[in-house]
């Protein structure tokens, strides 16, 4: 999968900016929209743009509470645990990691009481074998959005 200048240009520019629209790229990069918008069309289809999306600030949203939970999963069943965890609506990361932990959730809620709810069903399901959870106490940075090799 190799991009081409252009490609990265486009790339570059909607991780800034997701909001850009077709003409206003095409207009900075000197092609057409209609070039701007195939290649958009190609990346996703590509799978090198999964979405868009805001960043937003999670605590003026409610969301006071950030939680990396470390978990250890029976072997055989981590991609099962991953896959299903992913899908509550509170996790917003989920890392197959190595070291003494198997899984690193990154999770939001409104208060402790939903976290804590959180973990205990996190303890009742039936490969998790222990975890470990750390709560933020201040977001230093929080983007998703890191400096592209090209």
């Amino acid at each position: 999968m190799e991009l081409d200048e252009l490609d990265k240009s486009i790339v570059k520019i909607l991780q800034k900016d997701s909001r850009r629209g077709v003409r206003d790229i095409a207009r900075e990069l000197k092609v057409s929209p209609a070039t701007v918008h195939n290649r958009i069309s190609k990346l996703i289809k590509m799978g090198v743009i999964r979405g868009f999306t805001t960043v937003l600030d999670y605590k003026m949203l409610g969301l006071d509470v950030t939680a990396l939970i470390l978990t250890s999963v029976d072997g055989k069943h981590i991609i099962d645990f991953e896959k299903d965890i992913a899908k509550h609506e509170n996790v917003v990361a989920v890392y197959d990691i190595t070291g003494d932990f198997d899984v690193a959730i990154i999770s939001k809620f409104k208060n402790i009481s939903e976290l804590d709810k959180f973990v205990k069903s996190l303890l009742r399901h039936p490969y998790v074998k222990r975890t470990v959870t750390s709560i933020v106490l201040n977001v230093v940075k929080e983007d998703f959005r890191v400096k592209l090799p090209f």
